[in-house]
Order: C-alpha cells, then structure tokens, then sequence
C-alpha cells in the first residue's frame, strides 16, 4: 500500500470517527498531495513525492509554532503542535546521528571534497543515501562542519 493510500485510508478513518481535527489536517495534506499530481500531471505521486510533500507540512508548522510562541500565541502554537504530531506519523523514522556522520564521511571520502565549496555535491549526494530520513538542516550542519575541518 503507497502512503498516499494510507493517508487516505486514516482519513476516511478519521471521519467516521468523527474526529474533527485529525480529518481536517489529512484533508489538506490530501489536497497538497492533489496539488503536486496535478502541477506534474501525474496520475499518481511516488512515496517519495508524498514525504516531500509532508516534509514541507511539517517544516510549515515549525516556523508557525516558533512565530506564535514569539508573538505570546500559545493557544495557536499547541494546535500546529498537535497537527505535527500527525504529520510525523507519515514520516519514515529518522536516521540515527552515528549512521548519518558515517555516511558524511563515506561520501566525503568517495567524492575527494576538499573544501566548503563542494558542500552543494556532497550534500546532494548525502541525501540521496539518506532518502529521506534524515533532517536536510542537520546533513547540512554536518557536511558544513566536517568540510571546514578539512
């Protein structure tokens, strides 16, 4: 079963619970997924596609929370809160930082980089091995702090 089935099938779930709020934050992530299958004209999205989809949900509701914990919104902060915990459930796990530092380190090793401007190669190729279960902003603060060791 694709995620995007998943997500859908929970949705269903969701309405016949009557449960409101999970219904509602599946149904825009529905129609974000919507959205990049009619932008590509595709007829369906890849796993891939869909986590990148909810990838950028989820990057969404973390600067929402951090502006409303700034602007003394507590209240609003709890509910994005709330909806990321959902979010995170499509997710697949993250990478432990023992297996990511090991993979910087073979990939700096194979593609011979020698300083911080080769940091757009080695990251592209971080990502790749990672496939999506590791957080962009911590690749990137490794990858940026092991090239300027070297």
């Amino acid at each position: 079963m694709s995620l995007e089935d998943k997500i859908s099938q929970d949705y269903v779930q969701a309405m016949k619970a009557r449960d409101s709020f999970s219904s509602s934050v599946l149904s825009f992530l529905r129609a974000q997924i919507k959205n990049v299958k009619v932008d590509k004209r595709l007829e369906a999205v890849s796993d891939e596609e869909v986590i990148s989809v909810i990838k950028k949900q989820v990057k969404q509701r973390l600067d929402s929370i951090t502006q409303f914990k700034a602007g003394g919104r507590e209240d609003l902060a709890q509910k994005e809160e709330k909806e990321l915990v959902i979010l995170k459930t499509y997710l697949p796990a993250e990478m432990p930082l023992e297996k990511l530092t090991s993979i910087v380190e073979e990939v700096l090793k194979a593609s011979g980089a020698s300083s911080i401007k080769d940091m757009g190669r080695v990251m592209k190729d971080v990502l790749a091995r990672t496939a999506g279960q590791a957080d962009n902003q911590t690749v990137g603060a490794l990858v940026k702090e092991r090239l300027s060791k070297i």
